[in-house]
């Protein structure tokens, strides 16, 4: 019927995500959870030790027990001592040795090491259980901790479980009262110690974290700091080029406007193509540092943002500053060819500064820039004939020669600035390229 077939296909739909736990929890039990583990040397050593110390105590054990009566447990608390077989040697101390022996092997395979002190234990004398417990439970407890195999080891200690409380009717070990204190005392040892070495480590990780907390709010600062020089740079490169030339182009245009209306007009359209230029490379300037958090992607892409300078724009630089007055040649040498942008356009900035500097500070003098494309360098140098300050000049405080040397120092270049071998002064850039 239509309503048996809708319980049927609800109980497909519940049971579906029950199977699906379950052969989850499956797959889980019988994926290795890794790899065999790698005991160090100290852990070989440790083991080894181990082994040989319990091997000679259990043998020791093995042969007091041979041939002498075994005490069995009475319900009143006593002992009666019970007629002993013939010493049967190997029936007692073989076993007590080979688990015991085994245990050397605990960490690199444990699995294998609870298997072989299992069978051992299947070979010992039944009345005698106290010859395999102790070899018994360190190997299970190996197995749990350091076996990749899950599935294996539980059904491993459930069997042997299974055998000592059912199949073999054996009787339990008691342990003797010289070894209570021993019992009692070392697992609190080793948990004060195991207490003791997480709080050690609690405490160097907050150390850590503290340390670590510092390192980045000083890494913070210094980003912010050079951040900070880094627009004082562009800010200084942008703005000082194009406002220096459009203040001696106004000063001339206001001397020759009475008697030269031509010429005013020229220097007029010169000052608003540099302001023009000058607003130009603002507007870039101030897009890089507000485009990450502008509300519209948009609206960043119909900015009108050109992009930076490059050595293929050094031309229309010394155009424009030409065309301001001063007396400006350039040449290119080697073979042009592209460069990294950023190398690009601290050259341009080489240029643009040094010819600021001799438009501020040598008026009426002539200037030659130089851009040198070499095999595995590219030099540029500008260099004037020297010349007075003009009367709009003020002071410079070294800002932009200190922003260039920074600029070339993230390329591996060089600045030199100073006299000229034939007067007037020179800079000079240096920045290594790969050869093309």
């Amino acid at each position: 019927m239509p309503g048996h077939q809708g319980d049927g296909q609800n109980g497909a739909v519940l049971t579906g995500p029950v199977l699906d736990r379950l052969r989850g929890a499956t797959a889980s039990l019988t994926r290795p959870a890794g790899p065999l583990p790698r005991p160090t040397r100290a852990n070989w050593a440790f083991d080894v030790a181990l082994a040989l110390v319990l091997a000679a105590v259990m043998t020791e054990y093995a042969v007091s027990v041979a041939g002498n009566p075994v005490s069995t447990g009475l319900p009143g608390g006593g002992s009666a001592p019970q007629p002993a077989a013939p010493p049967d040697w190997p029936a007692t101390v073989l076993p007590a040795f080979t688990a015991a022996a085994a245990l050397a092997f605990r960490r690199r395979y444990p699995l294998a090491v609870l298997w072989t002190v299992l069978g051992v234990t299947l070979l010992a004398p039944p009345d005698l259980p106290r010859l395999t417990f102790y070899a018994c439970v360190i190997a299970a407890y190996s197995a749990a901790a350091y076996s990749p195999h899950r599935l294996p080891v539980l059904a491993g200690l459930l069997a042997a479980v299974l055998w000592v409380g059912t199949v073999r009717d054996s009787v339990l070990p008691v342990v003797p009262n010289t070894y209570a204190p021993l019992l009692i005392l070392v697992p609190i040892v080793v948990a004060a110690h195991g207490l003791r070495g997480w709080k050690l480590r609690t405490d160097e990780g907050r150390v850590r974290v503290s340390t670590l907390e510092r390192e980045q709010a000083e890494a913070l600062r210094r980003a912010i700091e050079h951040e900070r020089a880094r627009i004082a740079r562009e800010l200084h490169d942008v703005v000082t080029h194009n406002v220096s030339v459009m203040v001696i182009q106004a000063g001339a245009a206001r001397k020759v406007l009475a008697s030269a209306p031509d010429q005013a007009r020229e220097a007029l359209l010169a000052i608003e193509a540099g302001g023009r230029a000058a607003m130009t490379e603002l507007r870039h300037v101030m897009g890089l540092l507000t485009m990450d958090s502008h509300p519209d992607p948009a609206a960043d892409q119909a900015a009108d943002l050109a992009p930076q300078p490059t050595l293929d724009q050094v031309a229309a630089l010394v155009a424009r500053v030409r065309d301001a007055g001063l007396a400006v040649t350039l040449t290119v040498t080697g073979h042009p060819r592209p460069l990294p942008s950023g190398i690009e356009l601290a050259a341009y900035r080489v240029v643009q500064e040094a010819l600021t500097n001799t438009v501020k500070h040598a008026a009426g003098a002539a200037a030659s820039v130089t851009v040198d494309y070499a095999p595995d360098l590219l030099r540029v140098a500008v260099t004037d004939t020297g010349g007075h300050p003009a009367a709009e000049a003020t002071g410079g405080n070294g800002r932009g020669l200190i922003g260039l040397h920074e600029r070339l120092g993230v390329y591996g270049g060089t600045l030199h600035a100073g006299p000229g071998a034939a007067g007037g002064f020179q800079v000079t850039a240096r920045i290594p390229v790969e050869a093309a």
